[in-house]
C-alpha cells in the first residue's frame, strides 16, 4: 500500500512539474506575440504564474526555454508554410504562394522579430533560424520549379522579395496594408519571372 502511495505522489509531482513547464514555454510565445519581444525570465514567470526560481528549475537558461518553445512549435510552424494547390500557370501559383506566405509571416511576425533580435547572443537561434530559411527556399522553389533555371542574381533576387524581411519592410517601415504589400510582392515577382 505504501508503495503505491509513493507511486502517485512521484506521478502527481511529474504532472505538476511538466504543467509547470508548459505553462512557462507558453506563457514566453504568448508575450513574443504580444509584441514583447525579448521577455525576460521574470516577465515570462510572472506571466506563467511561477516563481522565478521554477523557472529555473525548468530551464537551465533562456536558450534552454527558446529551444524547447521551438522543439514543440515547429511543425505547426511549418504546416503555415506547407500545402496549396501548387499547379496552374505561373500567374496563379505565385499569386497562391505570395498569400499563403504573406498570411504566415502576418501570423509569425513578433516570433521572427524576437528570434531575429536575439541570433547574437544564441547559437541554437542561430542554427534553427538557418534552418527555417533553407526550409523557406527549397518551399519556395516547390511553389515556383521555374527558379532553378535561372541564373544566381534573379534567383537570390526572388528569394529576397518573397522573404520576411521584404514583408516586414512593406508593412513596417513602409506602412502598407496587408493587401496593398500582397500586391507589390505578386507583383514584383511576376514581372521577374515572366522575363526570362
Amino acid at each position: 500500500m505504501a508503495d503505491g502511495i509513493t507511486v502517485v505522489s512521484v506521478d502527481g509531482r511529474r504532472q505538476r512539474g511538466e504543467r509547470t513547464r508548459q505553462a512557462i514555454i507558453e506563457a514566453a510565445l504568448s508575450l513574443q506575440e504580444e509584441g514583447v519581444l525579448v521577455p525576460t525570465a521574470q516577465q515570462i514567470s510572472d506571466r506563467a504564474g511561477v516563481l522565478i526560481r521554477s523557472f529555473f528549475r525548468h530551464f537551465e537558461d533562456m536558450e534552454t526555454l527558446f529551444k524547447a518553445a521551438d522543439d514543440q512549435l515547429r511543425d505547426s510552424y511549418e504546416a503555415l508554410f506547407i500545402g496549396g494547390d501548387r499547379d496552374g500557370f505561373l500567374e496563379e501559383r505565385v499569386n497562391r504562394a505570395v498569400e499563403r506566405r504573406s498570411a504566415a509571416f502576418e501570423k509569425l511576425k513578433n516570433i521572427f522579430l524576437g528570434t531575429k533580435a536575439q541570433l547574437w547572443r544564441y547559437e541554437m537561434l542561430r542554427k534553427n533560424y538557418a534552418r527555417n530559411q533553407r526550409g523557406l527556399r527549397k518551399d519556395l522553389e516547390a511553389w515556383l520549379p521555374e527558379l532553378t533555371g535561372l541564373p544566381e542574381v534573379e534567383c537570390e533576387s526572388i528569394h529576397a522579395i518573397a522573404s520576411f524581411e521584404m514583408w516586414n519592410r512593406l508593412r513596417s517601415e513602409q506602412g502598407l496594408s496587408e493587401t496593398a504589400s500582397i500586391s507589390v510582392v505578386k507583383s514584383t515577382l511576376i514581372s521577374l519571372l515572366s522575363s526570362h
